[in-house]
């Protein structure tokens, strides 16, 4: 549960306030479906969820949603000029902040749904999670390397065209090298992807149809959020922030070699941001 709904707020708040417009009035209702799809709720249990959606969407709205035009006014004021990774990594600091602020409303409203899980609806949701790694598996791990290498180059590209248009010959060149100089590897990944999901059903094993106190329960669920981005293991934490410290890098590099017609770019894309951030919060 906690995976789906991280997934939607990173949508939410990582991919772009346009896709939040088009979307975000339907937020409940859209996460509803992925998480039943992933566990299969029973008739009781809906209404649970569906108050425990609805009561983080209004929270989103009201509390939430408006901080993030601070951050974006701040982004934009930093893209004229070069980067540092420092600064990246700064800004990516923050976002994680406010996610994990955000998970703390979810995880809260979660509880009660949380220990209303039985059997069946876990083993449904290890089933979901062997069918997805099925996907990932193809998306990351087949093929030849140069072909799964060419995969991760696409997908980075396609999100850096995002902000800055076209890219020319010698950018798409530095990213290559990024990717392929990049720690990250997808048989770490798989492994990693596996380490999360045991720990997200073995700590729902714990929390489901026991009388364990709210606190507790929540206690539990944070705990699996905290380590789903930085691993218990030390060889695993320092893999991850030698990830984090060489996408700063990567992206201050990129933006460093941007033409003032793509920082432009950039700068409308953030500004169209903080304007459907401010439709959204209109009364």
């Amino acid at each position: 549960m906690i995976r789906q709904i991280a997934a939607i707020l990173a949508l939410l708040l990582l991919q772009g306030c346009s896709a939040i417009k088009l979307g975000y009035q339907q937020l409940p209702t859209l996460s509803y479906w992925w998480l039943d799809s992933a566990i299969s709720f029973n008739d009781p249990q809906d209404d649970r969820v569906k108050e425990a959606l609805g009561n983080v969407h209004r929270w989103h709205r009201s509390q939430e949603l408006a901080t993030y035009t601070d951050l974006l006014q701040r982004t934009i004021e930093l893209g004229p000029s070069d980067l540092q990774a420092s600064q990246v990594c700064s800004t990516w600091a923050e976002v994680q902040a406010k996610i994990d602020r955000s998970m703390r409303v979810v995880i809260a409203q979660a509880v009660p749904v949380a220990q209303l899980l039985g059997p069946r609806q876990l083993s449904h949701l290890a089933r979901h999670q062997e069918r997805k790694n099925e996907d990932w598996d193809e998306q990351w791990l087949q093929g030849s390397a140069a072909d799964r290498l060419e995969r991760r180059l696409d997908k980075t590209l396609d999100r850096y065209r995002s902000f800055y248009g076209e890219l020319n010959t010698a950018q798409v060149a530095l990213v290559k090298t990024q990717v392929g100089q990049s720690v990250w590897s997808p048989e770490w990944g798989r492994h990693d992807r596996l380490r999360r999901e045991q720990d997200l059903l073995s700590t729902l094993r714990r929390v489901s149809g026991s009388d364990m106190p709210a606190d507790q329960a929540e206690a539990e669920l944070w705990g699996v959020w905290q380590r789903w981005f930085m691993p218990p293991d030390e060889a695993g934490r320092t893999l991850v922030k030698k990830m984090t410290l060489q996408a700063c890098d990567n992206l201050a590099q990129l933006h460093n070699t941007t033409s003032p017609e793509q920082r432009l770019r950039a700068a409308r894309v953030l500004r169209n941001y903080v304007r459907d951030i401010r439709d959204l919060t209109k009364p």
